[in-house]
């Protein structure tokens, strides 16, 4: 049986990881669980997986005490650590998780988007897996499965628009993060729902496909698809495309990285191409009303730092936009002004990232 860790059991990556290993007890054995403060629903996961006690960590301290008892939880003995966490504290445990010897099946976007050069490094040192958990990227490592070392031209990333998609920018200036909570299509924590608003979280996906797959960011196109039913996709040299697809279920994902390299049966929903095959659309993103997503593939060629800070500073004001402290452009528009002013440092070390990370966020916050 496979050994897995799961960080951030309660939230929506956690839970549907515990609904695919609920399907497949005879598979994996939960030997860990943590929590960032609902710590009932987390003990009666663990009573229901039978996770010792000593083993089930409430992360509701500060960031640091939560680091720490993230940390030693990715590193208990075990064969799988998933990181569902959200935001900068899911860095350290991945880094530790690997350090120790675990294969790691990522959902935590800020571990390569602000710690990618560091990670990938520790990856090709320790001949370990890391396994994408988003659903962009698990399609993008599905479609290079068999296509090893044979060369792309371009990665095909997907985006669904968001709940604003096809707005200009005069037609948001009043949103609130009620709107922009609405996703059409999946269902996710507020973080990333507003990112997704934004397009910010199509940004950190083209830094993440970056060091993911080792690819050129001029080289990352990314496609409105509001059907999320094209989940990404590879063109090759000769002008081939392989995609692939399915109805928008986070499960699929997780399932293929717990499971890897099998794949796990899946009792739920199939795609039915002949009632959704003639409704599948492709288009531009709009980077003049959404300029987040220009903003990322800025701090990717930019590199070292520039990542860094955007990532912090992005995770800071939208905090301060869920508590309707700033408005939906204004926290935009402060993002933009801060990354693009910002003096690139290159050649970080894990240390480095944490003390930017950390200087970013105590800037803002006071001058907030």
């Amino acid at each position: 049986m496979k050994k897995i860790v799961i960080l951030g059991s309660t939230g929506s990556i956690g839970t549907q990881t515990l609904d695919v290993v609920r399907q497949n007890l005879d598979l994996f054995e939960v030997v860990a669980l943590t929590c960032a403060g609902r710590e009932d629903a987390m003990l009666r996961q663990a009573d229901e997986f039978g996770v010792p006690l000593k083993n089930c960590y409430t992360c509701n301290g500060s960031y640091d005490e939560n680091v720490l008892k993230l940390i030693e939880a990715a590193t208990l003995d075990c064969d799988l650590v998933v990181n569902g966490l959200m935001g900068m504290v899911g860095l350290e445990p991945t880094y530790h998780a690997l350090k120790s010897g675990h294969d790691v099946a990522l959902a935590n976007k800020e571990t390569l988007v602000a710690g990618g050069s560091v990670i990938m490094e520790l990856i090709r040192e320790k001949g370990l897996k890391l396994l994408p958990i988003d659903s962009e990227h698990s399609a993008i490592f599905q479609c290079l499965e068999g296509n090893k070392g044979r060369k792309i031209k371009k990665i095909l990333l997907t985006c669904s628009g968001g709940p604003f998609r096809g707005l200009k920018r005069q037609d948001m200036a009043e949103v609130t993060a009620k709107e922009a909570l609405k996703h059409p299509k999946w269902n996710m924590g507020p973080k990333i729902t507003i990112d997704s608003a934004t397009l910010m979280n199509k940004g950190l996906e083209v830094i993440e496909a970056k060091w993911l797959f080792g690819t050129e960011p001029e080289k990352i196109k990314v496609l409105i698809h509001p059907q999320s039913i094209v989940h990404s996709g590879v063109e090759f040299m000769d002008n081939s495309i392989l995609c692939q697809m399915g109805v928008p279920d986070m499960r699929i994902p997780i399932s293929l990285a717990l499971g890897y390299p099998d794949r796990l049966d899946n009792p739920d929903d199939e795609l039915d191409l002949f009632t959704t095959g003639s409704d599948l659309t492709f288009t531009e993103p709009d980077t003049e009303t959404f300029k987040c997503l220009g903003l990322a593939y800025h701090a990717i060629s930019e590199g070292g730092s520039c990542p860094v800070v955007m990532n912090a500073a992005n995770e800071v004001l939208v905090d301060m936009f869920l508590k309707d402290r700033v408005g939906f452009l204004e926290f935009q528009d402060k993002l933009c002004e801060l990354v693009y002013a910002h003096d690139t440092i290159a050649d970080l070390s894990l240390e480095d990232i944490i003390m930017i990370d950390r200087e970013t966020r105590e800037k803002l916050t006071y001058k907030a």
